[in-house]
């Protein structure tokens, strides 16, 4: 058997048994239903989870794990447990990644910000599922401040669903390669929301809910600030504007 023969079985075999036993991730991996519902975007629950992954330096090794909220968000959390159990020079690099349900709110969002002033070593990246209460003005600027203090705050993907499916839940068996498949028109739609928020633009996504039947609706309110400042392929991408075409 070649070394290339070997690796595809071993993938097959994990594949077919879920993530592995000796997984030291394993007891930290949350259920797939979990996933299912934090973070589906037209699932508008109360409770944010987290999951997050740390590097430090120019190690290869990679920290994963989760939290949600308590008495405090899940952000405070995150910070809190952080600078109590790491003390470390500030002159050391740490890398971290979250993968939020929810965007932060504009007081997590101070609090982060002190966070990071405080740890200069630190370097932030958020990608969110859904934007909180998108339409208050503190929370947007709350984003905002984030941003423009060197925090990259992006919405899920496709890309963001396989990774986190991939090292931060308990799969099952046979599905690997599984993860929760979203409409790629409501990623974009948040996608746009948070570009208005970031270019300091007026909402243009209204959410709404129907409680006895369980339906989300998504509505879009764009104005000519949104079609002069929001970058073309992102309005490309959403059907909401047609490429050009010169006939000849």
């Amino acid at each position: 058997m070649t070394p290339e023969e070997a690796v595809q079985r071993q993938s097959t075999m994990t594949s077919e048994r879920g993530p592995s036993t000796g997984d030291p991730t394993l007891r930290r991996r949350i259920e797939p239903w979990e996933f299912y519902i934090s973070y589906d975007p037209k699932e508008l629950c109360k409770e944010t989870c987290l999951l997050y992954e740390i590097k430090w330096g120019m190690s290869w090794k990679i920290w994963r794990s989760s939290g949600k909220n308590t008495t405090n968000h899940v952000e405070i959390n995150f910070i809190e447990k952080f600078t109590s159990e790491r003390h470390f020079h500030l002159s050391v690099s740490c890398s971290i990644t979250w993968f939020l349900s929810w965007s932060p709110c504009w007081e997590c969002s101070q609090a982060i910000r002190e966070f990071l002033s405080q740890h200069p070593g630190v370097t932030l990246v958020i990608y969110v599922a859904r934007l909180f209460q998108h339409m208050d003005q503190q929370n947007r600027q709350g984003l905002r401040d984030l941003v423009n203090s060197g925090v990259t705050i992006q919405m899920m993907t496709v890309s963001e669903y396989y990774h986190c499916w991939r090292n931060f839940v308990n799969y099952p068996p046979g599905e690997e390669a599984h993860w929760p498949r979203h409409p790629p028109l409501w990623l974009m739609l948040y996608a746009l929301e948070l570009h208005c928020i970031i270019l300091g633009l007026p909402p243009c996504l209204k959410i709404s809910r129907r409680r006895q039947n369980r339906l989300t609706f998504f509505r879009l309110h764009l104005q000519n600030c949104h079609y002069q400042m929001i970058p073309r392929h992102i309005l490309l991408a959403t059907g909401l504007i047609q490429p050009s075409v010169t006939w000849r």
